[in-house]
């Protein structure tokens, strides 16, 4: 079982008297690639900035290897960050940005050398050394920032946001390359996006926060296929999210239609929130599916059409590989184990603070 690299207990923080973090308390295993997934204002570059030191937590503990490194500085952690705006000095070459911090710290020639080789060739970029940083494309320049990260063989990297600049195509190849790396280094990456896809895609373990609040930890399949609350199934990719009543173990009505599910111990007649994926509804032959529906719009989206069809009093998102026509008159079929139950908050605060 990996260890706990770093531990956040209890972590508090307020701006102005508005409450930013409240009681936040995370474990982060050694060599886990960790993603903080939220909308603006949630907290998690917050929390990124306490743990690289750029700001103290009103209260609680920063826990680092066994040690409290809540009030250490931050070039006293074996912590570097990389921000989405790269910070390059413009003024220098290549080589100069990578080798700046082993200079600041008083390394030899030809210790920092052989780093800044190890760097470029690790970020696919030997040969630019001489090169001046607005001579490279933003790419280019989001890895000559990482590698000056981790030419300083930080035990931890965090990253804020580093892709947020680029464009699709470029951001999708450099999540590739931070995977690499991650594997290749061995070391804890720490990273803060509200782009749901990097971080289904990125992660080990992904962290939801909204409000200050964490809402949900788990893997990018748990987050997905089991969101704890409304909050997660609706931030979380595509989703049908629908009010219902549990009407008793295995079985829930949603607007008076009686589904077999596989969830069990919420209770007798009990209002739920209901998560159904739009890849999870399945479109069949009219007479052949659980309730009937007809299709009203339908958007092509490369690898799959988005369909709306409307059905028990309900606009079904779906998912499918099949073109209908609109006015389609269809069936529609959800299995037992796609349909997801979760306990419906019973107050506003409840809602926000959810954490496993």
């Amino acid at each position: 079982m990996q260890e706990n690299i770093l531990q956040l207990k209890n972590i508090s923080k307020s701006f102005d008297g508005e409450m930013v973090l409240e009681e936040l308390s995370l474990d982060i295993k050694r060599n886990e690639f960790v993603t903080l997934l939220g909308p603006s204002g949630c907290g998690k570059t917050t929390t990124l900035r306490i743990i690289g030191g750029f700001a103290t937590p009103d209260s609680g503990q920063v826990i680092m290897e066994g040690k409290d490194i809540t009030l250490l500085p931050t070039e006293q952690r074996c912590v570097n960050t990389v921000f989405q705006k790269y910070a390059l000095f413009p003024h220098m070459s290549i080589e100069e940005n990578i080798a700046f911090g082993l200079r600041i710290k008083k390394k030899d020639e030809a210790y920092i050398k052989e780093k800044v080789r190890y760097a470029l060739e690790l970020v696919n970029l030997m040969g630019f050394e001489k090169r001046k940083p607005h001579s490279l494309s933003g790419g280019q320049q989001q890895r000559i920032a990482i590698a000056r990260a981790i030419v300083n063989e930080p035990k931890i990297l965090l990253l804020d946001e580093p892709l947020g600049a680029l464009d699709l195509k470029l951001r999708q190849d450099m999540q590739k390359e931070l995977i690499r790396l991650k594997k290749e280094l061995g070391i804890t990456f720490i990273y803060v996006t509200h782009d749901q896809e990097e971080a289904l895609t990125m992660s080990d373990k992904i962290v939801v926060m909204n409000q200050g609040y964490i809402q949900q930890i788990g893997s990018p399949e748990d987050i997905y296929n089991e969101p704890q609350n409304a909050f997660v199934a609706d931030f979380i990719g595509d989703a049908n999210l629908l009010a219902a009543t549990m009407l008793k173990d295995e079985l829930v009505s949603i607007n008076d239609t009686r589904f077999t599910c596989v969830d069990k111990g919420f209770g007798t007649n009990k209002p739920v929130d209901v998560v159904i994926r739009p890849e999870d509804v399945e479109i069949m032959e009219r007479g052949k599916g659980i309730f009937p529906a007809i299709v009203s719009s339908i958007l092509f989206k490369g690898v799959h059409y988005e369909i709306i069809a409307n059905g028990i009093g309900i606009q079904w998102m779906i998912h499918t590989t099949v073109y209908y026509e609109i006015g389609s008159k269809i069936d529609l079929y959800i299995k037992p184990f796609n349909i997801q139950i979760m306990h419906k908050p019973e107050s506003e605060d409840e809602a926000v603070n959810h954490e496993e």
